[in-house]
């Protein structure tokens, strides 16, 4: 669990998004559809979450901000770094159609998330809104030289000195920063939540009732982890974001640790790792799930069996497996996205009467187990199975005698696909 004092940021970012960007043929430095699928998932984000409350992203990826008190799924790190990633994913899969009518989704994207705490969400904001590679790469320098440059330019708080954007951009490209590259690439994009008044309909005697409703907007800003940007924002409350000093500038260098605070931990050496993962809002277990979860095994080549039960899978990850060093939130966060990836793009294939009525999306976590022990795990799992189907029978003789309770009052969930 996060500590209260700490404002959770979960930084979601694509995997291997340079692969993907050649094989769908987007434009460089950068395609306009691309970071306009990518906007539209955040605010996707922001009206599925309530407590996220403020987004910030650029190229292939996205920071989402929320409420400094919130108690979401009672601040447990791992539950909301899935839930973010997996709707995220489910929402960009959705929306490709309408940005790239003529271009075809040839594999699931999927993307990876982490827990970000700080304190003071200004700096972690000033260090989000740093400058650009591509043109410097586009340029003709390799990307380790162009991170070189950036780097002997950059103040101490990591983000680069604006009186430096244009001679660089200059000099290597004859690019003028300002005037030549627009805003929603040199500076990102910002999406915050507001409350606005509308009308929601009118009395027999034509008075308007007015009711408040939440809006989303996008701004753009060269700054936004200073105060005067907030100001002119004034739609979320101090006690929402945190406080925010007068200039970041003048801050002290020690004072930047405040967001060198990242939610991460390494799972155990020589131990069977598990990531389960539970489908959200699903009462049954769908037939498109045993494919997505052989997907996953393709995908990575270390989880070599799944087990499913219901709407949850069980990916079982080698003893001696090093994907991403063993760390949870890459490990997790990467199955959860790819599987709600494939979930939501063959979606058509195994139902193609039905509707998607709304987004599919899961949360995930990571369990490690020694070899004396994963045995009693798949044992648990299956033994739970077993319960389920002894209680989908249970209930099915309910039905039939139309009524919805049995004896001594016990209430089942129905399972109609098991």
């Amino acid at each position: 669990m996060i500590m209260q004092r700490y404002t959770i940021i979960i930084h979601v970012d694509a995997r291997d998004f340079c692969r993907f960007s050649q094989v769908h043929n987007f434009e460089k430095p950068n395609d306009e559809k691309a970071l306009d699928l990518m906007n539209q998932c955040a605010n996707a984000v922001l009206k599925q979450f309530p407590e996220v409350i403020f987004s910030y992203g650029y190229g292939a990826e996205y920071s989402f901000v929320f409420k400094k008190e919130t108690k979401f799924y009672k601040r447990r790190g791992s539950k909301i770094r899935s839930l973010i990633v997996s709707f995220f994913t489910s929402t960009y899969v959705t929306k490709w159609r309408a940005l790239f009518p003529h271009k075809e989704l040839k594999y699931a994207p999927s993307f990876r998330a982490r827990v970000f705490c700080c304190e003071l969400l200004q700096a972690y904001l000033l260090r989000r809104q740093e400058e650009r590679l591509w043109q410097l790469i586009k340029s003709g320098k390799s990307k380790k030289e162009a991170q070189a440059t950036l780097r002997e330019n950059l103040n101490f708080a990591g983000s680069l000195i604006q009186d430096k954007n244009n001679e660089l951009l200059y000099q290597s490209s004859n690019i003028n920063y300002k005037k030549d590259i627009a805003k929603m690439f040199r500076q990102g994009t910002c999406i915050l939540k507001t409350k606005v008044e509308e009308i929601v309909k009118h009395k027999d005697d034509g008075c308007p009732v007015i009711r408040p409703r939440s809006k989303v907007l996008t701004v753009h800003s060269e700054n936004i982890a200073a105060k005067r940007f907030w100001n002119e924002n004034k739609c979320l409350s101090e006690e929402e974001l945190g406080q925010f000093c007068d200039e970041l500038k003048k801050t002290r260098p020690e004072d930047i640790k405040y967001w060198n605070f990242q939610y991460e931990s390494r799972l155990k050496l020589s131990t069977w790792i598990v990531v389960r993962i539970d489908g959200r809002h699903f009462h049954t277990s769908q037939s498109n799930e045993c494919m997505c979860a052989v997907a996953v095994l393709e995908e990575f080549r270390d989880v070599v069996f799944a087990y499913g039960v219901s709407d949850e899978y069980s990916f079982v990850l080698n003893k001696d497996s090093r994907l991403f060093q063993r760390c949870a939130s890459e490990i997790v966060s990467s199955v959860v996205s790819f599987f709600s990836s494939t979930y939501t793009m063959r979606w058509n294939e195994f139902f193609p009467q039905k509707e998607m009525k709304y987004l599919p999306y899961f949360d995930g976590r990571a369990v490690c187990y020694p070899s004396s022990e994963i045995k009693d795990y798949l044992a648990w799992r299956q033994v739970d199975l077993q319960y389920l189907l002894l209680v989908a029978r249970e209930v099915r003789k309910v039905q039939e005698r139309g009524t919805k309770r049995v004896e001594g009052s016990q209430s089942f969930r129905w399972f109609p696909d098991v």
